[in-house]
């Protein structure tokens, strides 16, 4: 079935991958065609692990949506009106997330297929992905890629005198409260999919 103009009876299979990281990092989601922006928003920063602190927006063939925050970016549509099967992308085609104005983390995103609706599952669901995204407030990626083996090596150690002997160099506190609960390469479907269930109901979406 070719993606187009969708309604809820159909699903839409995303594939989201962050720009500039190697190697991949990255998320395979099933949403409904009825699945608003304003919603789309909130089934990436989940399945990313955002944590909304900061300011986002869309870009889909040249309009930009997002659900508006104080001090931030005004937007013409409303991105709780505006649905994501109704806007008739093509199979493939590719639009994108921008998270953190500052770090500026860019998620490319295409439609890999359009599906039917399965009444025994409930969406949206994440069915795949691969590596954790980077930590909040760490600069963005070309920060992240410079201290990605720092990140690596807490992994191999057991308390923060070891990491920092593995390190060879100190860090401050706040920098060790991020890294003891972080490893780049660790990605847990199952937990991203208990938060994603909390969105599956109507209430949630404003």
């Amino acid at each position: 079935m070719e993606a187009g103009a969708s309604s809820g009876q159909e699903v839409l299979q995303l594939r989201a991958v962050l720009r500039s990281i190697s190697p991949l990092i990255w998320r395979r989601l099933l949403v409904r065609g009825d699945t608003s922006v304003a919603r789309l928003h909130q089934i990436l920063r989940v399945a990313f692990g955002w944590q909304d602190m900061h300011l986002h927006r869309f870009e889909i063939r040249g309009r930009e949506y997002g659900v508006h925050q104080e001090g931030g970016v005004f937007f013409d549509t409303n991105a709780h009106e505006a649905l994501i099967g109704h806007l008739k992308l093509r199979r493939l085609e590719r639009f994108t997330y921008e998270y953190d104005f500052g770090d500026l983390w860019v998620h490319d995103l295409r439609i890999e297929a359009t599906l039917p609706l399965d009444p025994k599952r409930v969406y949206p669901v994440c069915i795949a992905g691969r590596r954790a995204a980077p930590p909040e407030d760490c600069g963005g990626p070309r920060a992240f890629m410079a201290t990605r083996f720092d990140y690596t090596l807490i992994g191999e150690s057991r308390s923060r005198q070891e990491f920092e002997d593995l390190l060879e160099d100190e860090v401050d506190d706040e920098e060790w409260a991020i890294l003891r609960h972080y490893h780049p390469d660790r990605f847990d479907r199952r937990a991203v999919n208990r938060r994603l269930a909390a969105l599956a109901a109507p209430s949630q979406e404003r």
